[in-house]
C-alpha cells in the first residue's frame, strides 16, 4: 500500500491509521489469506518513508502510525518502487516462496507537486519488458485528485477510482474497507487452480473513466 502523508492529510492521517489498524484485525481473524500475503506500507510526501516492510501480519502486535508532512511527490513513488519490488521480489523466491505479480493500492488527496516526469518512472514500473515483476496498481483518488491523474496512475481503467463524498475521512474509511477486502478475497485465492487479484471498488467511489 502506498499512501499519501502530504500536509494537506494532516485532518485525515488518524482515519487513515485507523482503517489500518481494522485491516490488521480482519487480517488475523482470516489466517488463511494473510499466509498467503506480504504487506508494505509506503508513506510518501517529499521522499517515502517505509511503515512495514513485506509484514506477515499475522506475526505483528500493531501497524505503525502514518504521519503527515511535506509535499506529493508523485515520481519518489515510482522510483521507490522500481528499486523495490524486484528486491523484494528476489528476496521472497530466495525463501523458497511462489510469487504472484504484486499489486500496489495507491491513495492519495491530491494532485502531484513534483510536475508530469513521474509519468515516465511509472511506465518503466509496469513495463515488464523493464521490470519483471511489475505490479498491478491500484489507484484511489479522494479530495483534489482529478481522475486523468489516477487513470495515469492506474494499469488498467477499472483500476482508477475516485471518491464522490466531501467527507474524506468517511472516503478514506470506506478505501481501506476494500482494501481489507481486496486482500482478504485474494489471499483466499492464492494456492487455488486460479489465483488471481481481487479489486473490490470502495463504496460510493465512482471508476475515474466515468467521471473524466
Amino acid at each position: 500500500m502506498v499512501a499519501d502523508e502530504s500536509f494537506s492529510m494532516n485532518d485525515y492521517i488518524n482515519d487513515l491509521n485507523d482503517g489500518l489498524a481494522q485491516l490488521h484485525g480482519v487480517l488475523l481473524g482470516e489466517p488463511m489469506a494473510a499466509a498467503k500475503v506480504r504487506i508494505t506500507i509506503l508513506g510518501f510526501s517529499d521522499d517515502v518513508q517505509a511503515r512495514l516492510t513485506m509484514a506477515d501480519l499475522r506475526h505483528e502486535n500493531e501497524l505503525p502510525q502514518l504521519v503527515a508532512r511535506g509535499g506529493t511527490r508523485y515520481g519518489k513513488v515510482f522510483e521507490d518502487l522500481c528499486a523495490r519490488i524486484p528486491a523484494d521480489v528476489a528476496s521472497l523466491k530466495g525463501q523458497g516462496f511462489v510469487v504472484h505479480r504484486p499489486a500496489v493500492f495507491f491513495l492519495s488527496d491530491g494532485q502531484p507537486t513534483d510536475g508530469g516526469g513521474w509519468r515516465k518512472i511509472r511506465d518503466q514500473l509496469v513495463d515488464q519488458n523493464v521490470t519483471k515483476a511489475a505490479p498491478n496498481i491500484i489507484a484511489c483518488g479522494i479530495g483534489d485528485v482529478k481522475p486523468q491523474t489516477m487513470l495515469d496512475v492506474a494499469t488498467k481503467q477499472e483500476y482508477a477510482f475516485v471518491s464522490t463524498g466531501s467527507d474524506l475521512g468517511a472516503e478514506i474509511a470506506k478505501f481501506c474497507a476494500a482494501l481489507t477486502k481486496s486482500i482478504v478475497k485474494s489471499g483466499r485465492t492464492v494456492g487455488s487452480a486460479q489465483p488471481e487479484l481481487v479489486v473490490e471498488r470502495p463504496q460510493n467511489f465512482k471508476m475515474a473513466i466515468d467521471v473524466v
